[in-house]
Order: structure tokens, then C-alpha cells, then sequence
């Protein structure tokens, strides 16, 4: 089963990679510290600790790149450049590419913990992460100009009493401004910091006070759509979550575990350590697999052999990709769970018919209508996949020739959306719900909608 693709090295050598095992074993222990974390001296200590763990891996990912390149020039490696680990041939530049690829995803994995962290200080409040996620994605933080300004900030506020700050570049989803700051008394507080005092006020400025307004006031959220904005549903989060943790427990002893879930839907769970364990062989795996899933299909009510309509949210290496996504390490699971499936150890894969969908929707008295082409199983950025249509009954208005009108709103359901229904696993009734919600609001333009307390689903 090959997992990623690359024309440098065969994708499962990344799962063998010595470096990316043993960074197993540090996420586990990060995920750990940071759910012990009750205090603001112990979040800071995390962050050291992190900080410590992302630069080592930056270094070594920046001087790899430029090995490559000199290899690619027909020089030798620098001295500073860290031995490949992989067994390779030294001589070849597909090598050091590869342990360069192996740096980059270390990094994100990293940072996917620190995502972890911003989730949990917003109080798992979405509207934070979504509105200071708009921006490019950060770049390593090795070698940036401005990091000894950050740091030195950062000490500065949890110097003081009472005071707490979260470094943006330790996360891939805060990618506005450099830092936040809770002094124990006003809200939290965004900061871009200046490396040149007398530098004018840029356009990070700007974003920040823009994703402050979005969040306090309702404004626009940053871009330069003024019609996405943030949309409170004033209803509960409510998810099938303990399905993912029985279903990730029960794969981490027989290897492939696919069940159905409420609400027209499949999962399947494929962990790699107890697939090796089993010794299952290449063909063992895809036909225990196959049944599996074709078994749960059936449960879910859907047409084994039929899939054309069927689409698909998925685990494999989204690590730190997607920056609205809740980070696995937020997941109620067991942190070497969490860790698994970070690193891909664990893959996940929640599968839906858009056809079912609709109907499902359709009992519920919603005007629903998949419009997703067949044949596309993955969500792709920004696809429509669904429309669902609701008219204003009581303002018929009379035309010209006896013709009545009656005055509608059409809400277009894009991926982001469908994907927090498939990999959140939320209730059918209270997606069902929050879907009302938003279209009896009448809300012209792209609304970004949220629940609440999520911090009685997140860890």
C-alpha cells in the first residue's frame, strides 16, 4: 500500500525512515506534556521544549537543501550537512532530497502539536483559528529574519506576573501576526512584531485588527471577500467521536477496522504497526480491507460496488496542511493514538454517498441537491458539493401574466464545510441543525459558521 507520492524514493520508505519513527515517540510525550499543562509557567516550558524540538529539525532541513543543491552542481556536501539516515547512496541528490522531504514533514508534524496548543488557549473558541488561519502558510522558523525580536518578546511578556503569550510560529494555523498575549485581564491580544521601530504600519496590522473585529464584532473576515464572515449557530457541538476511538483502538489490534456511522457514513481505520505485526502481505491487506469496508458500506446503507457518487475526507498526510482542521492532538484519543496518526501510522477515512447525503437531508425537510461530479472521491479545495434551496413561503409576490414568484436563498455547501462532517464526525442532527440555522438566517454572502462549547468535545 503505498501512501505518498514522490519521484525521489518509494512512498512507505517515509514510514521506515529512522528519523520519522523516532519522532513517534517525542510526539507522544509533547501531546502528553501538553495535556498536563494547568499552569502559565507549564505552558511556557512547553513551548520551550517544542521550540527546541521544531529548530533542530529546521537546521538539519535547511542545511539538507543545501547539500542537495551543491550534489546537484556536482559538489560535495558541506560540513555542516547532517548524515542521511536512510541508508542511501551519498553520491545520488535523490537521497538528500528524500531526507530533506523527511525534515519537512517532521516540521509539520511539530507544529501540528503547537496547533494543538493555540486550540486549547482560545478556549477551542473556532472563530479564533479561523479568522488569524487567513494568510499564507509560515515559512521554517531556522534562519528568519525577525525570530530573535519574537523570543525576545515572548520572554518579556511571561516575565510579568500573571501573564501569558503563544508564539504563531510554533503552529501552522496562526499565520497572522507573530505572537498573542494574555495579560489576565483584557481579551487576547495579536502582535506583529517590528524588527525596525521606525518601520511603517503594514499590512499585518491591518489583518490583525481585521481578524479582531471579525471575531468581536462581526466584520468581515480577512481577504478580500467582505462577504466571509463568521456565523455563530448558538447550538452545541455534538459528535461521534467515541466511534473513532473504539474503531482506532480496535485497528491497533487487528490492523483494518471499518464500521458504519449515523448519519450515512463509513469509517475505516488502517493502523501500519499491527498490519506489520499481523504479517499481512500486500494482497492479505487489500482483500481484508475491501471486505471490511464493503461490510460497513452495506451497515450505512449504501451500494457496495457503486461508488462513483461516493466522496471521501481522509487522514493521509494532512498533518498541519489544512490550518481550520482540529488538530489530531486535540482528538479524544490515547496520545500514541494521536501520535499515529499525526506521523500516518493510523489512517483514517470517513466515506459518504452524495446521493445518501441528500436524502438524508431531503427527510429533514430540506430542499437538498448533490451537485459534485461522479468519479471525484476526494474533496477538492473550494468545490461545491451540495446545494440546498429553501423559499420564503409567505412573500409569494404576483408578476405580470399570472406568474408568482416566491423569494428564495440557495446555501452552497463547499469542502471545507463537508469535510467537518465527515473527519469531526458530527451528530447528523445537530449538522442537520446548524444547516437550518444558517439558512434561516438569510445571510447574503460566504458565512463561515461554528458551534459551541467545543471544549467539551476537544482535549
Amino acid at each position: 500500500m503505498r501512501l505518498f507520492d514522490s519521484e525521489d524514493y518509494d512512498p512507505d520508505d517515509m514510514l521506515v525512515h529512522p528519523r520519522h519513527q523516532a519522532m513517534q515517540q517525542v510526539l507522544a510525550e509533547l501531546i502528553q506534556q501538553l495535556r498536563d499543562c494547568e499552569t502559565v509557567e507549564a505552558g511556557v516550558i512547553f513551548q520551550r521544549d517544542l521550540l527546541a524540538r521544531l529548530l533542530e529539525v529546521e537546521k538539519d532541513r535547511w542545511e539538507l537543501k543545501r547539500a542537495f543543491t551543491r550534489i546537484r552542481k556536482g559538489k560535495s556536501p558541506q560540513q555542516e550537512a547532517p548524515e542521511p539516515q536512510s541508508g542511501r547512496d551519498l553520491n545520488d541528490v535523490a537521497t538528500w532530497r528524500f531526507e530533506h522531504a523527511v525534515c519537512e514533514r517532521l516540521s509539520r508534524q511539530l507544529r501540528s502539536v503547537g496547533d494543538a496548543l493555540a486550540w486549547r488557549v482560545f478556549g477551542f473558541h473556532r472563530p479564533f483559528v479561523l479568522a488569524l488561519s487567513r494568510n499564507d502558510s509560515p515559512g521554517p522558523m531556522h534562519g528568519k529574519e525577525g525570530l530573535k525580536a519574537e523570543l525576545e518578546r515572548f520572554e518579556e511578556v511571561v516575565s510579568e506576573k500573571g501573564s501569558f503569550a503563544l508564539l504563531h510560529d510554533l503552529t501552522n494555523c496562526l499565520r497572522i501576526g507573530d505572537i498573542t498575549v494574555w495579560d489576565g485581564v483584557n481579551p487576547p491580544r495579536t502582535e506583529e512584531i517590528k524588527t525596525n521601530p521606525n518601520a511603517r504600519r503594514s499590512i499585518q496590522h491591518r489583518r490583525i485588527d481585521q481578524a479582531s473585529a471579525a471575531v468581536r464584532d462581526g466584520g468581515p473576515l480577512p481577504g478580500g471577500n467582505a462577504s466571509e464572515v463568521l456565523h455563530d449557530l448558538d447550538l452545541p457541538l455534538r459528535t461521534h467521536l467515541d466511534i473513532l476511538r473504539e474503531a482506532t483502538e480496535e485497528a491497533a489490534v487487528h490492523g483494518i477496522y471499518a464500521t458504519a456511522v449515523p448519519g450515512s457514513r463509513v469509517l475505516s481505520v488502517v493502523d501500519q504497526f499491527a498490519c506489520v505485526q499481523q504479517g499481512l502481505s500486500s494482497a492479505q491487506f487489500n482483500e481484508r480491507l475491501q471486505q471490511s469496508v464493503d461490510a460497513a458500506l452495506q451497515r450505512a446503507g449504501m451500494t457496495v460496488g457503486q461508488r462513483d457518487n461516493n466522496i471521501q475526507a481522509m487522514s493521509l498526510d494532512t498533518t498541519a496542511r489544512d490550518p481550520r482542521r482540529v488538530p489530531w492532538a486535540n482528538y479524544p484519543l490515547h496520545p500514541v493514538a494521536c501520535a499515529r496518526l499525526i506521523g500516518d501510522y493510523t489512517l483514517v477515512s470517513v466515506e459518504t454517498s452524495g446521493p445518501a447525503l441528500t436524502r438524508l437531508l431531503q427527510v429533514s425537510g430540506l430542499d437538498a441537491r448533490w451537485v459534485s461530479p461522479p468519479g471525484e472521491a476526494e474533496l477538492q479545495p473550494g468545490e461545491v458539493v451540495m446545494e440546498i434551496h429553501s423559499e420564503e413561503r409567505l412573500r409569494a409576490v404576483s408578476l405580470l401574466g399570472g406568474l408568482t414568484m416566491t423569494p428564495g436563498w440557495t446555501l452552497q455547501m463547499r469542502r471545507s464545510e463537508l469535510d467537518r462532517y465527515l473527519i469531526e464526525l458530527l451528530q447528523p442532527g445537530t449538522w442537520i441543525a446548524g444547516i437550518k440555522h444558517v439558512l434561516a438566517a438569510r445571510q447574503v454572502g460566504q458565512p463561515w459558521p461554528h458551534y459551541r462549547d467545543e471544549h467539551d468535545i476537544w482535549v
